[in-house]
């Protein structure tokens, strides 16, 4: 019994069909979009099987669109399911919090609080005293896990509301110290299995 048995041909040609390469290109380009910042962020361990499975899945959809050239609505799910598994994928990657961040924080008031409540948590902090464009200023470096990022900038705003700060990707660190998640705010990043990489 196929789907043609199932739903009848009209439905499972204009319909089914057309909704199953949607929810596959949705899944393979998901897929692909993590892989991608999987390598960019140096876990190469994982990306090889995820690679597979993306391709897996392409082929599927892939072959469904050539077996029916003239059918319209296949193209418009094939290029539907690529951009929501694009948008899907920044997502599930936003998630897993995977990697590094550095935090530059720029502040032209008194910084000893916010230097006391990093110090507190055990964030790994360097301070520089520099010059500004309307005077010194306080340069604070933190390089974090990526999932602390939230709790560091909530940090700054309680501290030093007008603070300036940045925050940039880090792909590889050596050395230093990397803060402790006693405080029950902070949330674990569950996806440990991501943390080392090969």
């Amino acid at each position: 019994m196929n789907l043609t048995d199932i739903f009848g041909s009209f439905t499972t040609v204009w319909v089914i069909i057309p909704l199953l390469i949607l929810l596959a290109r949705i899944l393979d380009v998901s897929i692909g979009t993590v892989r991608i910042i999987l390598i960019g962020k140096g876990y190469t361990k994982i990306a090889p099987a995820l690679g597979f499975i993306e391709s897996f899945v392409w082929i599927i959809a892939v072959s469904q669109i050539m077996q029916n050239l003239n059918n319209i609505y296949y193209y418009v799910a094939y290029a539907g399911g690529f951009a929501l598994g694009t948008y899907l994928g920044m997502i599930i990657e936003e998630k897993l919090s995977l990697g590094y961040v550095i935090i530059r924080v720029i502040t032209h008031k008194d910084a000893t609080q916010l230097v006391a409540s990093f110090r507190e948590k055990n964030y790994p902090l360097t301070i520089l005293d520099a010059e500004g464009i309307n005077g010194k200023v306080s340069v604070l470096f933190l390089v974090i896990q990526r999932n602390l990022t939230e709790s560091i900038i909530n940090f700054i705003k309680e501290y030093n509301p007008n603070a300036f700060y940045s925050i940039e990707d880090v792909r590889f660190v050596s050395g230093g110290v990397m803060p402790h998640l006693a405080d029950p705010s902070i949330r674990k990043n569950r996806w440990h299995l991501f943390s080392k990489r090969k």
